[in-house]
């Protein structure tokens, strides 16, 4: 099978390449920047995907099966997003449908079942699109990154309390790592259960609080639990002041935006929203792999793993 992978330099889409590779797929990655150190297996095509010119002369050989798409905005905020999550995945579809691609399988988010923000509703606006298309589609929304709860370790390395929003109780996950992610989004090529659906998807085990992951990291040092309680109602005074002075100056609108994404990560949980109660629930929310976020803490402690957290990085 040839399969086309966008987005392919972040973390999720390395580790996707990786996999496909290691499966025996033929490979084909769309980049812009060709520097970005990938799978040696595998092919690399520089090409911008917002043009969608660019994108036609990828495709017009026609000779991809597949596409996974890990394409997504680097901020959250709203010009990015729908630059990115809507616009840029929607010129891939709109190659890919035209020269033959039968199945493309796009990384979403499960954060999109509950939309306040900009970006979940340009990754809606895409997934709708996508399930419109014709294209046989698998949609995968996975909960909290291993890489996105790992902010704080040096923090408590360093003898500094554990933040926590709250009692630090108020929200939960299953976190999943790229490599157990990596495995599930490739295996939708060849599941037929997983063709044509929207896909939550979680790491093993039970639903972890922010509590239980300071609890977790302060064992592993050796040091007695110490949190710092920062109340939300703190976010929301921020988030409303910079968005007042956002309408004057330019560049503390976008930090109001990310004042938003913030205070939506503090407050809500990364699992599957039951629409009947409101409520999330973990028991609902499916697993896979067998990776740990515990397992991998030890990895950052010990010096083994490195974090790669971007620009979504909350401490």
């Amino acid at each position: 099978m040839q399969v086309c992978v966008v987005g392919a330099t972040g973390t999720i889409g390395r580790a996707t390449v990786a996999a496909l590779v290691a499966r025996g797929y033929a490979v084909t990655c769309v980049v812009r920047r060709p520097d970005v150190a990938l799978s040696a297996q595998a092919s690399v095509i520089e090409a911008d995907v917002a043009s969608p010119a660019a994108l036609a002369a990828v495709f017009a050989q026609g000779r991809f099966d597949a596409v996974v798409s890990c394409l997504a905005s680097r901020t959250g905020v709203r010009t990015d997003a729908w630059a990115v999550d809507h616009r840029a995945n929607l010129n891939v579809l709109e190659a890919a449908r035209s020269a033959g691609v039968v199945h493309f399988v796009l990384l979403s988010a499960i954060c999109v079942q509950k939309p306040l923000l900009a970006f979940q509703h340009a990754k809606l606006a895409f997934e709708a699109a996508l399930a419109a298309s014709g294209l046989r589609y698998s949609i995968v929304r996975p909960t909290a990154f291993f890489k996105s709860l790992s902010g704080q370790i040096e923090r408590v390395r360093k003898g500094k309390p554990f933040l926590i929003f709250g009692n630090g109780e108020l929200t939960a996950c299953k976190p999943i790592s790229d490599h157990d992610l990596a495995e599930y989004i490739v295996t939708c090529l060849t599941d037929e259960t997983r063709w044509n659906r929207v896909l939550p998807i979680g790491g093993p085990g039970e639903a972890i609080t922010p509590r239980q992951q300071g609890e977790a990291l302060f064992s592993m040092l050796g040091q007695p639990p110490r949190f710092r309680s920062v109340p939300l109602a703190l976010l929301d005074t921020i988030g409303t002041a910079l968005g007042l002075f956002g309408k004057v100056i330019p560049g503390l609108a976008t930090k109001a935006e990310l004042a938003r994404i913030g205070r939506y990560y503090a407050s809500e949980s990364m699992l599957v929203l039951d629409p009947a109660t409101g409520r999330y629930d973990a028991a609902a929310t499916p697993s896979t792999g067998s990776d740990t976020l515990f397992e991998y803490y030890r990895t950052v402690i010990d010096g083994t793993a490195t974090p790669e957290r971007g620009d979504h990085a909350v401490f």
